[in-house]
């Protein structure tokens, strides 16, 4: 699925809607350059998960934790990380998050647990493009659900 996000409010729109029709274990990688909206959509979707106070972006720390309601939602930015052994310092436990929201995880796969859905962004003009790709079954359902209840219009692919 390609969509163009004309806007923080589409972006919070997408997040929104992969949300609410996410299975009860999710993990999502988030690709993209610096700004092209990867922290933007993990705070959107959070916030549609019902996350109220401060949401931040872990750059630094490379690592948030928040209460779900039916569990714990990890938004990770491995920027900074050398390798995926570093992972093991950050005290993860891939059984007890309900949500994985990850980004750079190019930089840590060999210890992750395998995503059910890839995000890519980039910055277009004043928005920013994503294309979604699932890469599960349970993936591939969420997406299906996702794209017969999204309002957000997908970009059209051009005619050569």
């Amino acid at each position: 699925m390609r969509l163009h996000l004309a806007d923080e409010a589409a972006t919070a729109a997408l997040a929104a809607r992969l949300a609410r029709c996410a299975p009860p274990r999710m993990v999502v990688f988030l690709h993209g350059d610096l700004g092209a909206g990867k922290s933007t959509l993990a705070r959107a979707w959070l916030r549609a998960l019902g996350v109220t106070g401060t949401v931040r972006s872990p750059t630094y720390t490379l690592v948030e934790r928040y209460r779900l309601a039916g569990g714990e939602a990890l938004h990770l930015d491995l920027y900074r990380i050398g390798d995926a052994g570093e992972l093991e310092f950050l005290g993860l436990d891939e059984g007890g998050a309900v949500l994985w929201l990850v980004e750079w995880p190019e930089r840590g796969t060999a210890g992750l647990p395998p995503p059910d859905l890839h995000l890519r962004l980039a910055v277009a003009g004043s928005g920013r493009d994503v294309e979604i790709e699932a890469v599960s079954e349970a993936g591939r359902t969420w997406l299906a659900q996702a794209d017969a209840t999204t309002d957000l219009p997908p970009t059209p692919e051009p005619n050569p």
